[in-house]
């Protein structure tokens, strides 16, 4: 089994910024990829960011892409995404997410694709 639990959420105006926080645990060794997604109220969920644990490389959504950033600790198995140029439109509920996906096949922003989810974590920025 695999825990994922967010934290580090919260309220900033337009231009703030956030580091969003995903601690990961149980079995480490079956998950390659870690992934943001995110759901605004009324709205699909929809991908923003992932990282290969194996490699640290990164992949990014275009709506995000120069402002947001991953990075990871392996030895304290969490990996960050960091907020900057906030906007109102980036408010929605966050949550991390794990995939088994072979590495060859590459990065996914699929949620069909993720089979372990955290709880989610509210970030809220108003204008």
């Amino acid at each position: 089994q695999v825990q994922l639990v967010e934290s580090g959420g919260g309220s900033v105006q337009a231009g703030g910024s956030l580091r969003l926080s995903c601690a990961h645990s149980g079995y480490t060794y079956s998950y390659n990829y870690i992934s943001w997604f995110r759901q605004a109220p009324g709205k699909e969920r929809e991908g923003v960011a992932a990282v290969s644990r194996n490699t640290g490389s990164t992949y990014y959504a275009d709506s995000v892409k120069g402002r947001f950033s991953l990075s990871q600790d392996n030895a304290k198995n969490t990996v960050y995404l960091q907020m900057k140029s906030l906007k109102p439109e980036d408010t929605a509920m966050y949550y991390c997410a794990a995939t088994i996906r072979r590495l060859d096949l590459g990065f996914t922003l699929s949620q069909r694709d993720y089979s372990y989810w955290g709880q989610g974590t509210q970030v809220t920025v108003s204008s």
